[in-house]
């Protein structure tokens, strides 16, 4: 395969991450499309069309020429994105929209066309932008196949503090379009990478691990089997100290003759010293959704824990008797009731305290279990709530729509709920419904108020909002079944997204 011809051009004007001007982007590299060239459905086509060959040497052939037409997909997608931002923030501009908001929602439109999350969505567009206009000698090796998208993107990111021109300078030094990095593996590409920044500016590089402790976090992530990884990144000295601190806990009570592994005593640790509860929860709520005859009757519908996802129905009725520790010994102080309303009427949502509050014997750190009761529509099973005059949502709306939604509503995005928001702007006489509610990330209800965007509910088997982007493309979002449901059997993230 022909590789594309190597010209490096100086792009000391542009910063790395920011807008990307049409001048600072050479015409070859977004490419002008001729009669002859082929259309996108003609190679979807093509491809679908191919037979499959019947020999081991040319079914190996045809793994490897897939290979490479991956990623030559992958630097068309990032010239395609490149001229789509440009197109866009040209669009801006007749529009009078400021230079310094000038490509808000760009990020959001690549994602939802690429089927990623918002954040994802940035990044491939941050990845094309560095492409184009400062790395063409990367972007022709994925281009003729000698680099896959995912290394593409770590010469990328290791070259992320360099100015555009020390960039281009590493990226001629690389030469990965003439095969340097054939045969290498992740590793191989993250150093070599790494190194030629360092040598192109020390400076910037040690910098950049001086900001890195400004970018520390902590994530949840759901595990196979009703288990869960909390992440924290860390200063790699806090932590190793904490790391430290938990293993000489384990370390002193294994001494002691715990029979618990020296694994099971730090995570329980971890989990006491954060909630301030010795062996569980206390105090959080955390929302398990499932059906009264799950509950109840032992049925086997599943449940859903908000942050985590889809739980056995056997596995929640046990969280809700064992006091919150998750199968393990029973919490003999766990007390279970419902919650009342204000005013002591009960409605949807509603709770009734629990019974044995100064129960003799209740310590203060048993779990308690509160009932709080949702009411489905028959058939489509989607949730019945209130209205309000008023702009914000009241708490117990705002339960109903973090119960409903479960994470936020825009396609393929998977972030938790961060803002109740009106559907259709209170501002523009969107009323404080159910109906007119969605829970959102922050990122996403930032993403929606831009030029351009409109969101309306829409008719469904359940709750379902219509997002119109700019370029006139239609998604529809529909809320996930609740537990108990006729369509609870099905993927839930199967029936969120349809593209007009």
């Amino acid at each position: 395969m022909k590789a594309a011809p190597r010209v490096c051009v100086d792009f000391a004007g542009v910063v790395p991450g920011a807008g990307v001007s049409s001048a600072a982007v050479p015409s070859a590299a977004i490419g002008a499309q001729t009669p002859s060239d082929p259309t996108v459905e003609g190679l979807i086509a093509g491809v679908r069309g191919l037979r499959v060959s019947s020999d081991g040497a040319g079914l190996i052939d045809q793994l490897r020429g897939l290979e490479e037409l991956k990623a030559a997909i992958g630097a068309a997608q990032a010239r395609v994105a490149v001229a789509f931002d440009l197109a866009q923030r040209a669009e801006q501009a007749e529009a009078g929209i400021p230079v310094a908001e000038q490509g808000q929602g760009v990020a959001a439109q690549v994602a939802l066309a690429r089927g990623e999350s918002p954040s994802r969505g940035g990044r491939l567009l941050g990845l094309a932008k560095a492409l184009v206009a400062e790395m063409p000698r990367t972007l022709a090796a994925l281009d003729a196949g000698r680099l896959n998208e995912w290394r593409a993107t770590l010469v990328v990111r290791e070259t992320a503090c360099l100015s555009a021109a020390d960039r281009c300078a590493v990226d001629e030094e690389l030469a990965a379009d003439m095969g340097t990095f054939t045969g290498a593996g992740d590793r191989a590409v993250v150093a070599a990478a790494r190194a030629a920044a360092y040598r192109r500016d020390p400076r910037s590089v040690t910098q950049r691990a001086s900001h890195a402790a400004g970018e520390r976090c902590v994530s949840l992530r759901p595990a196979p089997d009703t288990m869960a990884r909390l992440t924290a990144l860390l200063p790699v000295a806090e932590g190793v100290a904490a790391y430290a601190a938990l293993s000489a806990h384990a370390d002193t009570l294994r001494a002691g003759g715990e029979d618990r592994s020296r694994g099971q005593i730090m995570a329980d640790t971890l989990v006491e010293r954060t909630t301030g509860t010795p062996g569980g929860v206390s105090g959080v709520e955390i929302q398990l959704v499932m059906t009264d005859r799950t509950l109840l009757q032992g049925d086997s519908e599943p449940a859903r824990l908000p942050g985590y996802g889809i739980v056995p129905g056997g596995w929640a009725r046990e969280l809700v008797s064992s006091g919150g520790k998750g199968g393990k010994a029973r919490n003999p102080g766990s007390v279970a009731g419902r919650e009342p309303a204000a005013g002591g009427v009960e409605g949807p949502g509603s709770k009734t305290p629990a019974p044995g509050d100064h129960e003799p014997g209740l310590d203060e750190h048993d779990f308690r279990v509160w009932l709080r009761r949702l009411y489905t529509a028959p058939g489509a099973g989607d949730l019945v709530g209130m209205d309000s005059r008023a702009r914000l949502f009241p708490a117990g709306l705002r339960r109903f729509i973090q119960a409903r939604d479960d994470n936020c509503r825009t396609p393929y995005c998977d972030a938790p709920i961060r803002h109740h928001d009106h559907v259709v702007a209170w501002h523009a006489d969107g009323t404080t419904s159910l109906g007119n509610a969605a829970g959102l990330c922050e990122a996403c209800n930032h993403t929606k108020e831009n030029h351009g965007w409109k969101t309306s509910p829409r008719p469904g088997p359940r709750h379902t909002i219509e997002y119109r982007t700019p370029t006139g493309h239609s998604y529809h979002s529909t809320a996930p079944p609740p537990p108990g449901s006729p369509v609870a059997g099905r993927l839930v993230r199967a029936t969120k997204l349809v593209r007009t």
